[in-house]
């Protein structure tokens, strides 16, 4: 009576689409399941995924071979876009304090695992293929394994005669050991180093304050008399601040307005100042003193509100081509962006999804509405055509030839590199024509995990298949001694030269340890071992350039050593 159940949930050895698809949801469900049971505050989370596929592999279920190549490759590319799209802005701006920094540590530590690997290759006489398996698995690097599998394709497209061995059996193997590797040294390095959480927060939180500056608003009362009767364009240029000055409000009046540039000041009259508090400071001290004047901030004409730019006839129009204040009679004095708050200034470029703070009358506000847009509704809708649009020219940039003297084939940046670069750019320039960057945070999450859990799901379910002959074949426990030596001598090595030469701190190290291994399990560990969410942020800052120096390494190395 349940034949057909027993046809679709049982392995078979050559299943159907519907049989292939169930074996993809049963390791993807089960693999979730697992991913989240925590021992000791550490969970697989979704890289779990990959150990049910290997287990089902085992156990005789298959994957359709006309589906398998599809349901590995595009959720590689779902899960790598979605990255570069999340952490663009973060990645390109980290560059301009301690990023390049950040990033050097990590692509040094990336380089000395390729050189390790190419040791390995020469001691051992393992084919270079398994060595790229286990050296992508011992850092849990996924994309690395994919341009791998991607250049052994093409080079066995040239060369149909050539046999290779399948990198994801080395990658399977040393998985776990990546993952456990950098929790090890996270754990044994705040040991023997004696960290507190506590006093390397109190650290981080005194370095950024000297960094990163947050802008405010501040009220003050003209009270030199040096200045009145100049404009406040005079006042500005003479100052040499970059501020923007939101409100005005005479002496013994309760009126309030959002002053123009030719404005002329008068004696006690109090402003309201935006920017960063240094600034403020110093022009406060030039033309007045701190107000307590509270009718500038309940005037009833004057209020402030955010809007969400979501209309075309805002995007990638700059503040002063939108003249909103001459049209409306409305100032921006801020521009929220990917979770940073800048300073409205008229050469910045609005993007779509950006959150300006404006000042004016509530009529005129509504008028500005029009322009801007604010549709939070329109967020909320996942926009595809800006999703495919930038796969599409991802998978282009990806497949584009790259010509390379001696090298047997072309070197492509391939599914991993190519819509990670292309995500990367339009995060940063804020989209392409019609394509754009914003997507709301539950979007970039579910593209990032839907697409590893497919990935994970193909690869383990295709590995398993041989896994445990593989294991006794090529003797899994020598493997794993190979890993370790790439696991464990930069990780080692980066914390030494981090924290004394560098003087990292060691929050931020911990990111930087997962980020160059692109461990989301290490990472989810740090920030709950540690109890702080600093790790994510350099996580983020090194993450995009390791990902493309991990697919890089892997496929030079395949197409010299092959």
């Amino acid at each position: 009576m349940f034949d057909w159940l027993k046809h679709l949930l049982l392995p078979v050895e050559n299943p159907s689409i519907i049989q292939s698809l169930i074996v993809i949801m049963l390791a993807i469900g089960t693999g979730i399941f697992i991913g989240r049971i925590k021992i000791a505050k550490v969970s697989l989370g979704v890289s779990a995924v990959m150990f049910t596929g290997l287990l089902l592999g085992h156990l005789g279920y298959r994957i359709n071979e006309e589906i398998l190549d599809f349901i590995r490759d595009f959720g590689l590319i779902l899960f790598v876009y979605a990255v570069g799209i999340q952490v663009g802005p973060s990645f390109f701006s980290s560059f301009k304090s301690e990023g390049l920094k950040f990033n050097l540590l990590a692509v040094s530590c990336v380089l000395l695992g390729g050189v390790i690997t190419i040791g390995l290759f020469k001691l051992t006489g393992l084919n270079i293929e398994n060595l790229v398996g286990i050296m992508s698995g011992s850092v849990t690097n996924t994309p690395g394994l994919g341009a791998a599998k991607s250049t052994l394709a093409e080079i066995k497209m040239q060369f149909p005669e050539k046999v290779f061995d399948d990198p994801a059996i080395g990658y399977a193997i040393t998985y776990p050991l990546g993952v456990m590797g950098i929790i090890v040294v996270i754990i044994v390095s705040k040991i023997i180093l004696k960290i507190h959480p506590e006093k390397e927060m109190r650290l981080f939180r005194l370095a950024k304050i000297k960094t990163e500056l947050p802008v405010i608003s501040k009220k003050i009362r003209i009270t030199n008399p040096d200045e009145v009767g100049k404009t406040l364009h005079q006042l500005i240029s003479e100052s040499g601040k970059n501020i923007v000055i939101s409100r005005l409000k005479h002496s013994g009046s309760e009126a309030v307005s959002s002053p123009t540039l030719d404005t002329h000041i008068k004696m006690r009259d109090v402003l309201m100042l935006v920017g960063v508090e240094k600034d403020l400071e110093e022009f406060t001290q030039t033309v007045g003193r701190p107000s307590t004047d509270q009718f500038i901030e309940t005037g009833s004409d004057i209020i402030a509100k955010n809007f969400f730019v979501t209309k075309e006839s805002a995007m990638h129009k700059k503040l002063s081509e939108l003249d909103l204040y001459n049209q409306y009679d409305l100032k921006v004095t801020r521009v929220f962006r990917a979770g940073k708050e800048m300073l409205a200034r008229p050469s910045l470029e609005l993007f779509y999804g950006d959150k300006i703070r404006i000042v004016g009358t509530e009529d005129s506000l509504k008028q500005a509405e029009n322009i801007i847009g604010n549709s939070e509704k329109k967020l909320m809708e996942p926009d595809f055509l800006s999703l495919f649009g930038g796969l599409l020219i991802g998978i282009i940039v990806g497949s584009i030839p790259i010509m390379i003297p001696s090298l047997p084939v072309p070197i492509k940046l391939g599914f991993a590199a190519g819509p990670l670069i292309t995500a990367l750019f339009i995060s940063r320039y804020g989209g392409i024509s019609f394509i754009h960057s914003y997507f709301n945070s539950g979007a970039i999450y579910f593209m990032k995990d839907f697409g590893i859990c497919l990935f994970f799901a193909a690869v383990g379910v295709h590995a398993g298949e041989g896994f445990y002959e593989n294991f006794v074949k090529y003797n899994g426990w020598t493997w794993l001694l190979y890993g370790s030596a790439i696991t464990f001598i930069p990780l080692i090595l980066m914390v030494f030269i981090g924290r004394y030469f560098m003087k990292i701190n060691f929050l931020q190290l911990s990111g930087i340890m997962s980020g160059s291994y692109t461990d989301p399990a290490a990472l989810s560990f740090s920030t709950s071992y540690l109890e702080s969410d600093v790790p994510l942020q350099s996580y983020a800052q090194v993450y995009p350039l390791v990902t493309i120096f991990r697919i890089f390494v892997a496929q030079i190395l395949i197409l010299l050593l092959a």
